[in-house]
């Protein structure tokens, strides 16, 4: 207890208030080259064709690369972001190309020279129309995302919801949504890469989570882990967004191909429109309650827009789907989640990611379920709360509730009289 309840000093409070914390934007080295990067203008294009041989002639650059410069052109958690692009672009702002100049002016000088020639197809940008028969396709093989490579839709299921449905006084629908948001750090996504003098990559990363990056990376690289350092540090801002690789592939590509140090470091602007966000989600509710409050069947519906790539996606849902019921037990419930491409931004990590967005619709369906029946909201969340031992949605028991507990300390702290009922109720049976 020599900390917990005291103000203590932050152990790296004096470095951040006198200036003094070095961030990977910092980091600086003697002939260091500028990483900047050829995007694509549209939401979905063909690239027909791409001359680069102006641009490698162009004053003060080192280096260019295109796909065919990639040792391994797929990243990501799960593996199918392209680091510079393909054929086909995905989205509006993926890299095609990059180049490594003495300077940021010589760098954007050389991608002016750049000649391609693209065909702009059509995009896909709604999730609900891209689920539709003949919706343009965002992936070859579809815009549904097949869970085990065999279903579109991911399943929760739990005794029988039309039986459950039957029991209820009151069936209430409801449709909820949330949009795309970005994290808008301070420190925009940088990365410091060099060889240093044993021919090991080191990277100065601004990675939330260094060792999947760094796995992740040595592949793309083709190099065996021990020839990849990975340096972290202070992250000026990450709030789940420095959990996708944004800069530090690229960085890492032209080092090894320069021999010298690269920094690549986004503008705010190329921050706040091609880094990760938080994807949006679309969720309807189908509950049946009877008179007494006591929540007899739930059906939920949800679809996650994932963007062009699965980045992290895919872990959203899952943890989406074991929890967007609630803190409820609910013995009728059918829960079906699907993942859709479109032609957007991937879907990366924020801050509860698949859980926080699906807690949202769900908190309001239950204001919702508390006004069909004449009951308080703080009610309904008593009256459907787990219990120590309860099964979770997926059936597995729930070893500390405190859902009651919790509700008692807000009604305390808010000032909300409780009955001696709810007063008495306790997590434990």
């Amino acid at each position: 207890m020599n900390s917990v309840g005291k103000r203590i000093p932050r152990y790296d409070g004096i470095g951040h208030v006198t200036g003094r914390t070095q961030y990977v934007s910092d980091v600086a080295m003697p002939d260091m080259l500028t990483c900047k990067t050829l995007r694509c203008p549209y939401h979905k294009a063909r690239i027909k064709s791409i001359d680069t041989a102006e641009a490698k002639k162009a004053p003060g650059v080192y280096a260019l690369i295109t796909k065919d410069d990639v040792p391994h052109n797929l990243f990501a958690m799960v593996p199918d972001h392209h680091v510079l692009a393909e054929e086909i672009t995905r989205y509006k702002g993926q890299n095609i190309a990059a180049v490594a100049a003495i300077t940021k002016e010589a760098a954007l000088d050389a991608l002016a020279k750049i000649k391609i020639e693209y065909e702009e197809l059509t995009p896909i940008i709604d999730p609900e129309e891209a689920i539709k028969d003949g919706a343009p396709q965002v992936r070859p093989e579809g815009n549904n995302h097949m869970f085990d490579g065999s279903s579109v839709i991911r399943k929760i299921r739990r005794g029988n919801v039309e039986e459950g449905f039957k029991e209820a006084d009151f069936i209430i629908e409801g449709r909820y949504s949330t949009p795309s948001q970005e994290h808008a750090p301070l420190e925009t996504c940088c990365s410091v890469a060099y060889v240093d003098a044993s021919g090991k990559l080191v990277i100065h990363s601004k990675a939330q989570g260094l060792y999947f990056a760094q796995g992740d990376l040595a592949n793309v690289f083709k190099l065996p882990l021990n020839k990849l350092k990975f340096v972290g540090g202070t992250i000026g801002g990450g709030f789940g967004g420095m959990n996708s690789i944004h800069t530090d592939h690229i960085a890492g590509l032209l080092a090894l191909k320069t021999g010298k140090p690269v920094r690549f470091h986004l503008t705010r602007e190329e921050e706040m429109l091609y880094s990760t966000i938080r994807t949006p989600w679309v969720f309807k509710f189908k509950d049946g309650i009877r008179k007494d409050g006591v929540i007899t069947a739930r059906r939920v519906e949800v679809l996650h827009d994932c963007g062009s790539y699965t980045e992290l996606g895919l872990y959203a849902v899952e943890k989406n789907a074991n929890m967007i019921a609630g803190a409820n037990l609910i013995k009728n419930l059918a829960v079906d989640s699907r993942m859709v491409y479109t032609n957007k931004m991937p879907s990366g990590s924020m801050r509860g990611f698949g859980v926080n967005v699906g807690q949202y619709a769900e908190q309001v369906q239950l204001d919702r379920l508390a006004r069909a029946v004449g009951i308080s909201p703080i009610e309904i969340r008593f009256i459907n709360a787990f219990h120590t031992g309860d099964p979770n949605h997926t059936g597995n028991p729930i070893a500390a509730a405190s859902t009651i507990e919790t509700l008692q300390g807000v009604a305390a702290m808010s000032g909300q009289q409780l009955s001696d009922k709810y007063l008495a109720m306790s997590s434990e049976k």
